[in-house]
Protein backbone atom coordinates (compact mmCIF):
# COMPACT_ATOMS: atom_id res chain seq x y z
CA UNK A 1 0.00 0.00 0.00
CA UNK A 2 1.44 3.35 -1.06
CA UNK A 3 0.41 5.95 1.53
CA UNK A 4 1.72 9.05 -0.21
CA UNK A 5 3.11 10.31 -3.48
CA UNK A 6 6.86 10.71 -3.17
CA UNK A 7 8.18 14.25 -3.31
CA UNK A 8 11.87 14.75 -2.61
CA UNK A 9 12.46 17.02 0.36
CA UNK A 10 14.75 19.94 -0.55
CA UNK A 11 18.20 19.50 0.96
CA UNK A 12 17.90 22.77 2.91
CA UNK A 13 14.83 21.37 4.67
CA UNK A 14 16.54 18.01 5.26
CA UNK A 15 19.39 19.88 6.98
CA UNK A 16 16.92 21.88 9.11
CA UNK A 17 15.14 18.66 10.13
CA UNK A 18 18.40 17.00 11.19
CA UNK A 19 19.67 20.15 12.92
CA UNK A 20 16.41 20.53 14.81
CA UNK A 21 16.68 16.93 16.10
CA UNK A 22 20.30 17.57 17.19
CA UNK A 23 21.54 14.63 15.15
CA UNK A 24 25.02 13.47 16.14
CA UNK A 25 27.53 10.68 15.74
CA UNK A 26 25.91 8.45 18.37
CA UNK A 27 22.51 8.51 16.64
CA UNK A 28 20.80 5.94 14.49
CA UNK A 29 18.47 7.64 12.03
CA UNK A 30 15.45 5.93 10.50
CA UNK A 31 13.59 7.56 7.62
CA UNK A 32 10.12 6.14 7.06
CA UNK A 33 9.22 6.59 3.42
CA UNK A 34 12.87 7.23 2.53
CA UNK A 35 12.49 7.78 -1.22
CA UNK A 36 15.92 8.35 -2.79
CA UNK A 37 17.66 8.21 0.63
CA UNK A 38 18.63 11.87 0.71
CA UNK A 39 17.92 12.16 4.46
CA UNK A 40 19.93 9.01 5.20
CA UNK A 41 22.84 10.15 3.05
CA UNK A 42 22.98 13.61 4.64
CA UNK A 43 22.72 12.11 8.14
CA UNK A 44 25.79 9.94 7.47
CA UNK A 45 27.88 12.33 5.36
CA UNK A 46 27.18 15.65 7.06
CA UNK A 47 26.15 14.67 10.60
CA UNK A 48 28.36 11.60 11.05
CA UNK A 49 25.67 9.21 12.28
CA UNK A 50 26.86 5.65 12.72
CA UNK A 51 23.84 4.06 11.09
CA UNK A 52 20.93 5.16 8.91
CA UNK A 53 18.03 2.96 7.83
CA UNK A 54 15.23 3.74 5.42
CA UNK A 55 11.96 2.03 4.61
CA UNK A 56 10.57 2.58 1.14
CA UNK A 57 7.69 0.73 -0.50
CA UNK A 58 8.42 1.78 -4.09
CA UNK A 59 10.95 -0.52 -5.71
CA UNK A 60 12.10 2.09 -8.25
CA UNK A 61 12.99 4.50 -5.44
CA UNK A 62 14.81 1.73 -3.56
CA UNK A 63 16.87 1.02 -6.68
CA UNK A 64 17.67 4.72 -7.03
CA UNK A 65 18.67 4.90 -3.36
CA UNK A 66 20.80 1.73 -3.48
CA UNK A 67 22.60 3.04 -6.58
CA UNK A 68 23.44 6.37 -4.93
CA UNK A 69 24.50 4.72 -1.65
CA UNK A 70 26.88 2.39 -3.55
CA UNK A 71 28.19 5.28 -5.67
CA UNK A 72 29.03 7.18 -2.48
CA UNK A 73 30.44 4.02 -0.84
CA UNK A 74 28.12 4.39 2.16
CA UNK A 75 26.67 0.86 2.21
CA UNK A 76 28.42 0.10 5.55
CA UNK A 77 26.41 2.88 7.21
CA UNK A 78 23.15 3.03 5.25
CA UNK A 79 20.54 0.38 4.66
CA UNK A 80 17.36 0.86 2.65
CA UNK A 81 14.65 -1.76 3.11
CA UNK A 82 12.09 -2.31 0.40
CA UNK A 83 9.06 -2.60 2.64
CA UNK A 84 6.01 -1.06 4.22
CA UNK A 85 6.79 1.63 6.79
CA UNK A 86 3.77 0.48 8.81
CA UNK A 87 5.65 -2.77 9.41
CA UNK A 88 9.04 -1.15 10.06
CA UNK A 89 11.19 -2.26 12.96
CA UNK A 90 12.55 1.04 14.24
CA UNK A 91 13.31 -0.16 17.77
CA UNK A 92 17.01 0.74 17.25
CA UNK A 93 16.25 4.31 16.15
CA UNK A 94 17.25 7.33 18.18
CA UNK A 95 15.79 9.61 15.50
CA UNK A 96 12.90 8.94 13.12
CA UNK A 97 12.18 11.28 10.22
CA UNK A 98 8.91 11.41 8.30
CA UNK A 99 7.43 13.47 5.50
CA UNK A 100 4.01 11.88 5.25
CA UNK A 101 0.52 13.30 4.93
CA UNK A 102 -1.69 13.57 8.00
CA UNK A 103 -3.58 10.32 7.36
CA UNK A 104 -0.32 8.37 7.04
CA UNK A 105 0.96 9.98 10.26
CA UNK A 106 -2.21 8.85 12.02
CA UNK A 107 -1.76 5.29 10.76
CA UNK A 108 1.86 5.33 11.94
CA UNK A 109 1.19 6.96 15.33
CA UNK A 110 0.11 3.81 17.28
CA UNK A 111 3.18 1.95 16.05
CA UNK A 112 5.46 4.81 17.12
CA UNK A 113 3.80 4.86 20.53
CA UNK A 114 4.24 1.13 20.95
CA UNK A 115 7.67 0.44 19.46
CA UNK A 116 9.81 3.59 19.56
CA UNK A 117 12.12 3.58 22.58
CA UNK A 118 12.13 6.35 25.21
CA UNK A 119 13.99 9.51 24.18
CA UNK A 120 13.62 8.76 20.46
CA UNK A 121 13.14 12.02 18.58
CA UNK A 122 10.58 12.07 15.77
CA UNK A 123 10.84 14.83 13.16
CA UNK A 124 7.90 15.42 10.84
CA UNK A 125 7.97 17.86 7.95
CA UNK A 126 4.76 19.71 7.00
CA UNK A 127 2.27 17.45 8.75
CA UNK A 128 1.88 17.19 12.54
CA UNK A 129 1.09 14.00 14.40
CA UNK A 130 -2.41 14.73 15.66
CA UNK A 131 -2.85 14.16 19.36
CA UNK A 132 0.85 14.62 20.09
CA UNK A 133 2.45 17.74 21.52
CA UNK A 134 5.52 18.95 19.63
CA UNK A 135 8.45 19.89 21.86
CA UNK A 136 9.59 22.29 19.12
CA UNK A 137 8.21 23.75 15.88
CA UNK A 138 10.02 25.64 13.18
CA UNK A 139 8.09 27.56 10.54
CA UNK A 140 9.75 27.67 7.13
CA UNK A 141 7.68 30.44 5.55
CA UNK A 142 10.41 33.06 5.99
CA UNK A 143 13.26 30.86 4.70
CA UNK A 144 14.92 31.73 1.41
CA UNK A 145 14.09 28.32 -0.08
CA UNK A 146 10.43 28.35 0.95
CA UNK A 147 7.86 28.68 -1.80
CA UNK A 148 4.21 27.79 -2.19
CA UNK A 149 4.92 24.07 -2.01
CA UNK A 150 7.96 23.88 0.27
CA UNK A 151 6.72 26.04 3.09
CA UNK A 152 5.19 24.71 6.22
CA UNK A 153 6.48 23.65 9.58
CA UNK A 154 8.92 21.10 10.96
CA UNK A 155 7.64 19.39 14.10
CA UNK A 156 9.95 17.78 16.65
CA UNK A 157 8.53 15.22 19.07
CA UNK A 158 10.11 13.18 21.85
CA UNK A 159 9.05 9.68 22.89
CA UNK A 160 7.10 9.40 25.23
CA UNK A 161 6.81 13.05 26.33
CA UNK A 162 4.96 14.11 23.18
CA UNK A 163 2.11 11.65 23.64
CA UNK A 164 2.18 11.06 27.40
CA UNK A 165 -0.68 13.49 27.91
CA UNK A 166 -2.09 13.18 24.41
CA UNK A 167 -5.50 14.29 23.42
CA UNK A 168 -7.42 11.64 21.53
CA UNK A 169 -8.04 13.25 18.19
Amino acid sequence: MNLVTWVGTPLEIVRKMLDMAHVGSEDTVYDLGSGDARILIMAVKDFGVRKAVGYEIREDLCELAWHEIRRLKLQKNIKVIHGNLLEADFSQASIITIYLRGKANQLLRPRLEQYATPNTRVVSYRFPIKGWRAIKRDSLKDCSFADEYYSGTIYLYSIPESFKYKRHS
